[in-house]
């Protein structure tokens, strides 16, 4: 029996163990902590989990899953180091901290992965990349690999590269709906209802999408299948292109990659 403990009950905390249990994960394997009682008493009537301060969690759990935001981390692990037991196996879900923050305050030898999800993982349709630290293994990849899998799709990737996945898949969700909300508006600049626009549009959404996920075809062959000569589509897509859409969206993900970078040099060791 493995006990897993997730540290930070949030939308992403709440939304893995949701999964968990989905998966069927027993309840009595799991653990949470919430610093907000009344959310910790509503999280364990509605799952049946245990809520428990950090260090009885730490004492109890084989795998501990950090889904804390990363101005909370340090407090966090000063409360971790002294009650860690042997062997378990450190999950971090923060944006931007490297594997080699929690091996410096954690004990010598603390096996860490280090996981970029996205919050699709509310709907079990996430995108989570995982990379291992100094001390883990191909058997701590394959656990979080497992783990994950009851939420969405899992990548293993270097760990230099999961500040490029923070940017790409972890924020990109965000980039959808701020497009999604601009064709909403679009709708309604045209004339249509906004809940008629916004059926119409999420729906398109979800199509492509599924059209996309079927990966036979690269994105560029399912956009010139619309696209017919002199039609509607090619005069909207001149548009995008003569506002440079492309090239702010390299930059948006770019930027946001620049900020992962920034967030992890902050907790390096000096």
């Amino acid at each position: 029996m493995t006990t897993i403990a997730v540290l930070g009950a949030g939308k992403i905390g709440e939304a893995l163990l949701s999964g968990l249990l989905r998966a069927g994960r027993p309840a009595d394997e799991l653990v949470f902590t919430e610093k907000h009682p009344e959310r910790c008493a509503a999280l364990s009537d509605r799952y049946g989990v245990r809520g428990l301060d950090v260090g009885s969690a730490a004492r109890v759990a084989d795998v501990l899953v950090v889904a804390v935001k990363p101005q909370d981390i340090d407090p966090l692990l000063d409360e971790l180091a002294p009650v860690l037991r042997p062997g378990a196996l450190i999950v971090s879900l923060c944006a931007g901290l490297p594997t080699s923050l929690y091996e410096r305050r954690l004990p010598p030898g603390t096996p860490v992965v280090r996981v970029m999800p996205n919050t699709p993982m509310l709907v079990g349709e996430a995108m989570s990349a995982i990379s291992a630290g100094r001390f883990a293994g191909a058997g701590h990849l394959d656990l979080v690999e497992e783990l994950l899998g009851s939420v969405g799709k899992v990548a293993r990737v270097p760990e230099n590269q999961q500040d490029a996945v923070t940017a790409l898949s972890g924020s990109g969700p965000a980039y959808f709906f701020y497009l999604v909300e601009a064709m909403i508006d679009a709708g309604i600049l045209l004339g249509i209802p906004r809940e008629l626009a916004a059926t119409l549009i999420v729906q398109s959404a979800v199509g492509a999408a599924q059209m996309l996920s079927r990966g036979d075809q690269h994105p560029v062959i399912l956009r010139e299948a619309v696209t017919s000569p002199a039609g509607t589509t090619i005069m909207a897509i001149r548009e995008l292109e003569k506002h440079g859409v492309r090239a702010a969206l390299l930059a948006a993900i770019e930027a946001a990659r620049d900020r992962s970078v920034e967030l992890g040099r902050a907790h390096q060791a000096d």
